[in-house]
């Protein structure tokens, strides 16, 4: 399924009154796989706003933001996210988005130079 048919797909969901985490999640993802990370990116903070504790929803608002050039809010994102995943004891989420940490933070760091 394209991601244009997602999109409208998981619009309609929420227009119908079935807004939640997992729709808004389902939307940012599918904006990011059609090239839109901006627009995923306001999805994905509209999903951790509904549930804080969802680390991957974070790891993924990390990811939408760092295609969006965004890399201040993208390193925010991961530190947020390695809170809520070590709050649940998901330690292969917190591992991995402590990898993309570093890795912006290089490159800002970088950039700052």
């Amino acid at each position: 399924m394209d991601s244009d048919h997602l999109i409208r797909n998981f619009k309609a969901l929420i227009e119908s009154g079935k807004d939640g985490p997992m729709a808004r999640f389902g939307l940012g993802k599918a904006y990011l796989d059609g090239g839109d990370p901006a627009a995923a990116a306001r999805e994905l903070e509209r999903a951790v706003a509904m549930n804080p504790a969802w680390s991957a929803a974070w790891k993924m608002l990390g990811k939408a933001r760092g295609q969006a050039s965004d890399r201040a809010g993208a390193a925010l994102a991961w530190k947020q996210g390695i809170e809520a995943a070590t709050a649940k004891g998901d330690r292969q989420a917190s591992k991995e988005m402590e990898v993309f940490l570093r890795r912006i933070e290089r490159e800002i760091a970088s950039s700052n130079s």
